[in-house]
C-alpha cells in the first residue's frame, strides 16, 4: 500500500518525553557533525582534484570515472543524514500534536500539520524483539520485506553505499481497499547506531537514470525516521518510533490521504509483529 520503512507518543509520561528529546539532540549533534566531516571531505578531495590537474594535462578516463562515484556516494550519505536530522527535529518539536488513535494494545498516532499544509504522522509502539533484529528486518534485509508485509510489492536495493546508506526503489503492492492506489518511490535510506538505540532515515531522491515507471504515480517520501530504543535491560523489548512524512502525489482529496497514512502505519505494525512472532521459521 505505501512504504514500509518509511513517532514520539502523545500519552507518554512527561520525563519521557524531556528524556527522549535529550535523546534525539544528541542524535541530531552526532549526524550534523558526521554531515560537516563530510563536507569537509568533498572539500578536500575538490583540492585535491585540483593539484592533480596541475599535475597532468589530460586525466585518465578510469580516474574521472573513480572520482565521480566517489562524490555520487558522498552525496547519497549527505542526502541521508541531512533527512535523518531534519525528521528527528519535527520529533523533538512538543507543539502541534494530536491523537489520531489510541489502540488496544498501546500503540498510538499522533499528528500535525507542516508548512504547506500537509499533515505527518508518528507512530509509537513497543514491540518484541531487540533494536538489532529489528534493524536486521527493516534495513539490512529490507529487500525481503515484501515476504512479510503484503502491502509492498518489491523493495530492490539499486546501490548500496556504505554499511549504512543505500539507495533504493519499492513498488507498492495493489491490494484491496487501497483507496490511493499504487506508488513507486526512489529513496535513500541511512542508519545509524548509537548505543541501546538504532536510528534509519530516509527521503525521496532523483537519478537521471531511474525516471518514473509508466503505470506508476511517483510518490516521495521524507524527511522521514524510524527509532528503535531497547526498552529494559533485557533489550528483548523495544519502543518503536516511526515519522511517516509522506506526498502520495496525484489528485487525492486530503481527507483521503489523511485517513489512509496511519491506517498503513497501523497495517505496517500488525504485519510486523506477526513476523516477529514466526521467529526464525521464516528465515
Amino acid at each position: 500500500m505505501l512504504p514500509a520503512v518509511v513517532k514520539l507518543c502523545c500519552g507518554i509520561s512527561y520525563p519521557h518525553l524531556r528524556s527522549m528529546a535529550g535523546l534525539q539532540r544528541t542524535a541530531v549533534a552526532v549526524i550534523g557533525q558526521e554531515i560537516t566531516h563530510l563536507q569537509r571531505s568533498g572539500q578536500i578531495q575538490h583540492h585535491m582534484r585540483k593539484l592533480v590537474g596541475l599535475n597532468y594535462d589530460e586525466p585518465k578516463p578510469e580516474d574521472i570515472k573513480s572520482v565521480q562515484a566517489k562524490e555520487d556516494q558522498l552525496l547519497y550519505i549527505q542526502q541521508g543524514q541531512e533527512a535523518m536530522r531534519k525528521a528527528l527535529n519535527m520529533l523533538e518539536e512538543k507543539d502541534g500534536w494530536k491523537v489520531e488513535t489510541t489502540q488496544s494494545n498501546g500503540d498510538v498516532i499522533c499528528s500535525k500539520v507542516i508548512p504547506g499544509s500537509r499533515k505527518v504522522f508518528r507512530l509509537e509502539a513497543v514491540l518484541e524483539a531487540s533494536p538489532d533484529e529489528l534493524y536486521d528486518l527493516l534495513f539490512v534485509r529490507v529487500e525481503e520485506m515484501h515476504k512479510w508485509n503484503p502491502s509492498i510489492q518489491h523493495i530492490k536495493v539499486l546501490k548500496q553505499v556504505g554499511p549504512e546508506t543505500i539507495v533504493t526503489h519499492e513498488v507498492s503492492a495493489e491490494t484491496a481497499g487501497n483507496l490511493i492506489g499504487q506508488r513507486d518511490f526512489l529513496s535513500v535510506r541511512h542508519s545509524s547506531k548509537q548505543k541501546s538505540r538504532i536510528y534509519l532515515g530516509g527521503a525521496a531522491i532523483q537519478l537521471e537514470s531511474f525516471q518514473p515507471q509508466e503505470g506508476f504515480v511517483r510518490a516521495e517520501d521524507g524527511p522521514t525516521c524510524i527509532i528503535i530504543e531497547a526498552l529494559d535491560k533485557d533489550s528483548r523489548r523495544s519502543r518503536f518510533t516511526w515519522l511517516l512524512n509522506m506526498d502520495v502525489k496525484g489528485w487525492l482529496p486530503k481527507s483521503i490521504v489523511n485517513q489512509t497514512l496511519p491506517r498503513a502505519q497501523l497495517d505496517f505494525t500488525r504485519h510486523l509483529r506477526r513476523r516477529l512472532t514466526a521467529g526464525t521459521t521464516l528465515g
